[in-house]
């Protein structure tokens, strides 16, 4: 969310900045209009709170001096002025409404390096490791070379009774599934692999946060209002409770409405939680299997780092998602998003696009985003810079998936499968496998 102060004195690098972006129509001399009316209102009512002032003053002098009717044509303005200013109050609280609402629906302005484009077409791949400049299309593990005509993952799952899209329409409807033996354990297996990976050896604190959050939290990691309709709710009390389309929403908001000390800069956590996504606008999408679930598991990575180091932690942070597709030895590719296919909060973002030979193509198996004070403003989170006697600042938050549990199920099985419809084991899940090598096709 922006600050209005920012805009008024940043003008014309704002409307350059919402002209990239898909669908953004509104310009700074729109905001700055309504930020005039409400300059307006507080001028008039700081101006009648001080002739009240003034005027109360005069109703003693009078009554001092005996001058009874002067008192009363002194109380009597005295009373307008009092009537006035709640009318006043409440208008300024409108206008200030109507300012919130309009800033809170506009979506950050990107990075000068993220390229231009309509849609997904417009991504560009991204070559860097870490930071490093270098080529990474040599460090990532090749595609699968496949003797067979390879099945895509609903077919194996199917085929070995591990993958029950009939029973789940049963329970639940579309866009579900049931997944059991060897399969769920499988799921299981990545999801610890992955927790394990990013607490021991890349430093993530890992938390169990509720899955359940308050419209605040949404409203801070910019879910709310502009995506109300991918939400799942339920009422709880007088209010209501949603449930969580990414552990983003609770782990970003640990520390909202706080002042943290920059020496405990960065704070990194991770949590393996279910997801729920309405996924309203993809209608006719994915369709067969488990690409494009309304539950599903990810595990989520979120920084809180000092705006000098958010764009190292975005390398960092990408290399932590690279390492689970490398030790897992799965193809993939790296892709900086355009204007027309980043996400709402984003100034980057990188995807991890894995190859799914049954598919033939790359899918998006992990998004991982820089999105500036922007999350921090609707959250009012901020730090206190070290040895230095000035105003807290507001931290940057960082978000990447590190990754989507069910997708990497997908990618393991359509990339391990083999002639038999059986499945290979990775070598970095068999710890977690007890003993299996190969799941087998029944």
């Amino acid at each position: 969310m922006f600050d209005i102060k920012w805009i008024r004195a940043n003008a014309e690098a704002f409307d350059r900045g919402v002209a990239r972006r898909k669908g953004v129509s509104v310009r700074a001399a729109d905001l700055l209009a309504i930020d005039d009316r409400r300059r307006d209102i507080i001028t008039r009512l700081n101006d009648a709170q001080e002739q009240r002032n003034a005027l109360s003053k005069q109703i003693g002098q009078a009554k001092a001096q005996k001058d009874d009717a002067r008192a009363a044509e002194l109380m009597a303005e005295v009373a307008r002025l009092k009537q006035a200013i709640p009318q006043g109050e409440a208008e300024e609280r409108a206008v200030e409404l109507e300012l919130r609402n309009a800033l809170s629906v506009i979506p950050n302005l990107v990075f000068d390096d993220v390229p231009d484009g309509v849609d997904e077409s417009g991504n560009v791949e991204y070559f860097g490791v870490n930071g490093t400049p270098q080529s990474a299309a040599q460090t990532r593990d090749p595609k699968p070379d496949l003797t067979f005509a390879p099945k895509e993952h609903y077919e194996l799952g199917e085929a070995m009774g591990g993958m029950d899209f009939e029973a789940a329409a049963k329970l639940s409807g579309s866009r579900f599934v049931v997944l059991k033996g060897q399969l769920a354990r499988l799921e299981r297996a990545l999801g610890q692999f992955m927790l394990d990976l990013h607490t021991t050896e890349h430093g993530y604190l890992e938390v169990q946060p509720p899955i359940l959050v308050r419209d605040e939290a949404l409203f801070g990691t910019n879910q709310l209002p502009k995506f109300e309709e991918d939400l799942f709710f339920t009422p709880h009390g007088d209010s209501r409770l949603a449930l969580i389309p990414t552990a983003e929403v609770p782990l970003t908001n640990l520390v909202r409405e706080s002042i943290l000390d920059e020496r405990e800069l960065p704070l990194r956590f991770t949590a393996l939680t279910p997801c729920f996504r309405s996924e309203a606008g993809s209608a006719g999408r994915d369709t067969r299997g488990m690409l494009r679930q309304h539950q599903f598991n990810k595990v989520e990575l979120v920084s809180i780092t000092t705006p000098e180091s958010s764009i190292d932690e975005h390398e960092r942070m990408l290399g932590c998602a690279e390492a689970v597709l490398q030790r897992l030895g799965l193809h993939y590719r790296v892709m900086n998003l355009c204007t027309g296919d980043i996400g709402f909060g984003a100034r980057k973002t990188y995807d991890l696009e894995v190859w799914l030979p049954g598919q033939n193509t790359y899918r998006e198996i992990s998004s991982v985003s820089v999105c500036g004070d922007f999350q921090a403003r609707r959250m009012d989170a901020r730090y206190r810079p070290a040895g230095e006697k000035q105003a807290p600042r507001f931290v940057h938050t960082l978000n990447g998936s590190g990754t989507a549990v069910g997708r990497c199920l997908i990618a393991v099985m359509e990339n391990y499968q083999q002639e038999d419809g059986s499945i290979a084991v990775p070598e970095a899940l068999k710890p977690y496998m007890g003993g299996l090598t190969t799941l087998g096709a029944r």
